[in-house]
């Protein structure tokens, strides 16, 4: 096991701070709680680059204290969020960078959150193949209540001491880590924890929770970890009842986590297990019903009738929902619902267009244009009944939405298996020992 000595020389490179900064700038986000914006930071950029840089030369660097914010949660519950200000956003991208290249040689291969070259859809396509080829249909998914709120300070230090001894680098994890939180303009002092949105907080809770991952190695589990989403994959009923003693001892006892017992259940792969916004079945994988919800109440937001705009300008809004959308599930298998979206959506765009139109005349002479002849029907241009009548549908055919560059959702393809790395684990046999697991 590699083990590093001196770091600290390495933070201290205006060319490091810049390549954090860049990162930084790319990953946009809010003030912290000196009010300082992104764009205010670079308006000076040399000169704040060079003052951080002497404040680390001569370790006067403090970190300031994270504004906090609350985010709801679907459930009605909210997610608390600690916002560094820029210039200690600047510091922990610059010191992630350091970090990560030495402590990813050692994490679990089944861990896919934050970690350069993994994604979500690597995470769904390995928790696939768990269930499919291997047959491991009795799944223990897991739910850790505030994980980023309860880790450990001690912990995380002496987590990170496994690899690096740099007693400067170890200090200033410290100070990020003891800088508080303003929360209505009062100064609160953080005992555990490390803020959910801080630059350098998702790579401390890999590091911690990877003493999970390599316990759960040891006992030969088969196991899916996304930050803290943690599946484990099991042949019987009773295997998973035991999985889920072990794995609960070791985040209670060990890593001082909370399971949330309510939440943390053992499912069966033809009910579907969900995970990451998707529901992997026995032999399928769809989108989750409230995920598809939300997307269509969130486009129909954006499309009401009575909105004034262009249509133009409308589809120009919806582009990057559609696409965005588009591109994460398409590795489910869930091109019958995209369809349905994709009529429901052009119905709506139909109907903003009739009324925009206002009276029956501009509508036959759109038909007229077209090719079609009188006489044609008077129809209510307001009504969302005749936004599916044929005289709407000729006068905007589903070509003319493509020709005006809506996202077609009927194109994308589905059911889509992106992971290299799963397609070579996939050719291997399954076997008794985890070296064999990718």
């Amino acid at each position: 096991m590699r083990v590093c000595y001196s770091l600290y020389g390495h933070l201290l490179s205006k060319e490091r701070l810049y390549k954090g900064f860049k990162k930084v700038w790319k990953a946009k986000g809010a003030a912290g709680i000196d009010r300082q914006s992104l764009s205010d930071f670079a308006s000076n950029l040399s000169d704040n680059l060079a003052q951080l840089l002497l404040e680390l030369q001569t370790k006067q660097y403090r970190p300031q204290p994270v504004r906090r914010v609350e985010i709801p949660k679907d459930d009605g519950g909210v997610r608390l969020l600690g916002i560094p200000t820029v210039r200690d956003r600047v510091v922990q991208q610059t010191l992630n960078d350091l970090l990560t290249p030495i402590f990813e040689e050692q994490f679990h291969p089944s861990s896919y959150g934050y970690r350069p070259r993994r994604s979500c859809h690597d995470a769904i396509n390995k928790a696939s193949m768990f269930t499919r080829q291997y047959g491991m249909r009795h799944v223990v998914d897991m739910d850790l209540s505030k994980c980023f709120d309860k880790l450990d300070h001690d912990l995380i230090l002496k987590s990170i001491q496994r690899r690096v001894r740099d007693g400067s680098v170890l200090e200033l994890i410290k100070q990020f880590l003891k800088s508080g939180d303003m929360v209505d303009g009062q100064w609160q002092e953080t005992e555990t924890g490390s803020p959910q949105g801080g630059v350098i907080s998702p790579l401390i809770a890999n590091i911690y929770l990877d003493a999970f991952d390599q316990e759960m190695r040891k006992r030969n589990h088969r196991i899916v970890r996304y930050a803290d989403d943690i599946l484990i994959f099991c042949r019987s009923r009773a295997g998973a009842e035991n999985a889920l003693r072990q794995a609960t001892k070791i985040l209670e006892q060990e890593l001082k986590l909370t399971v949330n017992q309510t939440k943390s259940h053992i499912a069966h792969s033809d009910g579907g297990v969900k995970f990451l916004g998707v529901e992997i079945g026995s032999q399928y994988t769809r989108i989750q019903v409230k995920k598809l919800a939300g997307f269509k109440g969130k486009l129909k937001q954006m499309t009401k009738r009575n909105g004034g705009k262009p249509l133009c300008t409308v589809i120009k809004q919806l582009n990057p929902i559609l696409r965005g959308f588009s591109q994460y599930f398409r590795i489910a298998n869930a091109s019958r619902e995209l369809k349905k979206i994709a009529a429901w959506l052009r119905r709506r765009l139909r109907s903003i267009q009739l009324r925009l139109w206002k009276k029956p005349r501009r509508l036959h002479r759109r038909l007229r244009q077209m090719g079609y002849k009188p006489p044609f029907k008077l129809i209510n241009m307001t009504s969302w009944r005749n936004a599916a009548s044929p005289l709407a549908s000729y006068a905007m055919p589903n070509k003319w939405f493509d020709e005006l560059g809506l996202v077609n959702l009927e194109h994308v393809r589905t059911g889509y298996v992106f992971s290299a790395e799963l397609n070579r684990g996939m050719q291997e046999p399954y076997t008794r020992s985890v070296r064999t697991v990718l």
